[in-house]
């Protein structure tokens, strides 16, 4: 009967604001929790805190044998309590990562807060706020496939991030201005768990880069000094702008990848397997996910611009293997693709039509005119 006690008052503390989702990623119902930090976490966050037995000792809630003393420290914290203290002075442009985003984000933004106390103690920011970071990565051979080792220099003031084939080369094997930048964790399509996908635009078509630093914080420092250098843009770009607004505007995921078939403009060639990216408004396709450019791209607007997406394909369309058809109905075309499954087609209809339900930007239109015109 003692040790039900224990276990009743945890599940009382549970319920108490703030305690409900996971104190790292927002996962709900945590059924385990930090007794040394005072903090309830879930089952993927207590494996993260596993690893910093320094820092953090943890227990299930339920199944776990509880003292006095120990409830009483976690009543007397919880996870709001706790924020306040290793949460008071996180940068508007640090990433928090939630329970969607991979391991290495989830990992570090813990080892941030409790290991290092960066957001404790602001010197500690230095690596992604001081405006300016230089150091070696592995970036992916667009030709070869291989990864060799190349020096990044990102610089607000130049507003840009470089990289140079040789340390000692004076010009820059490419210049990306922070204006078009964007970073992405992929850690599944490069093979490396940290590894980290580039964009930028070159001549306005989209390019990619594939890098990776064997030390997981060196890599989310990068991706973070990005987001950085991208606020501070868009601070002077936007001056009148909140934070609220700028912040999702730092760097984005892509709202869906992977392989569709597709056909040409007349529609009478056979369909191609090709690997699709969508990246809001820019829908483009690779003959391999880690092509460094895109074999095409395709602007999709709104539905008051006379976009839309079809679940299917018109009666006539022949060649495709794969069954699961969907037609892009743009002002000038219809774009004709399909998918290996059922479910693979309603993801992308549904990420489709997620785009053009929502209204264009000025700036959209610009785009929009730029594709029209391409050759």
């Amino acid at each position: 009967m003692a040790k039900e006690k224990p276990k009743k008052a945890l599940q009382e503390l549970l319920q108490r604001p703030g305690n409900q989702l996971c104190a790292d990623c927002s996962a709900p119902d945590p059924e385990w929790a930090s007794h040394t930090l005072g903090v309830f976490i879930c089952l993927n966050c207590s494996g993260i805190h596993r690893n910093i037995p320094q820092v953090s000792k943890v227990k299930s809630v339920r199944l776990d044998s509880w003292d006095d003393a120990q409830v009483e420290f976690m009543a007397a914290n919880g996870n709001n309590v706790a924020k306040a203290k290793y949460e008071s002075k996180i940068p508007p442009f640090y990433y928090k990562p939630t329970f969607s985003d991979c391991q290495l984000l989830r990992d570090q933004w813990i080892r941030a807060k409790y290991e290092r106390k960066e957001f404790i103690y602001t010197e500690k920011q230095e690596p992604y706020s001081a405006g300016y970071r230089e150091g070696l990565l592995w970036k992916r051979g667009r030709d070869n496939g291989q990864f060799l080792s190349r020096k990044f220099v990102l610089s607000e003031r130049e507003g840009a991030l470089k990289y140079f084939n040789k340390n000692d080369a004076k010009e820059p094997k490419a210049v990306m201005k922070i204006e078009h930048l964007n970073a992405t964790f992929q850690p599944a399509k490069i093979g490396n768990p940290h590894g980290l996908q580039i964009t930028y635009l070159k001549d306005n078509s989209t390019r990619n880069i594939f890098v990776y630093h064997e030390d997981g914080k060196e890599t989310v420092d990068w991706f973070n000094a990005i987001r950085a250098a991208r606020f501070h843009y868009l601070q002077v770009a936007f001056p009148g702008a909140s934070d609220v607004d700028l912040v999702p505007k730092l760097s984005r995921n892509y709202l869906k990848e992977g392989y569709m078939e597709k056909t040409g403009p007349k529609q009478t060639e056979g369909f191609k397997k090709r690997w699709f990216t969508m990246d809001d408004r820019r829908l483009m396709y690779f003959k391999d996910p880690l092509d460094a450019f895109a074999r095409g791209e395709v602007f999709i607007g709104s539905t008051e611009n006379s976009y839309k997406v079809l679940q299917g394909l018109p009666p006539s369309t022949q060649g495709n293997h794969w069954q699961y058809g969907i037609t892009i109905v743009t002002p000038d075309r219809k774009f004709l693709f399909a998918c290996e499954t059922e479910s693979d087609q309603l993801e992308w209809i549904a990420a489709f039509q997620k785009v053009i339900s929502r209204p264009m930007l000025p700036q959209e239109y610009a785009v929009e005119a730029h594709f029209k015109h391409k050759p």
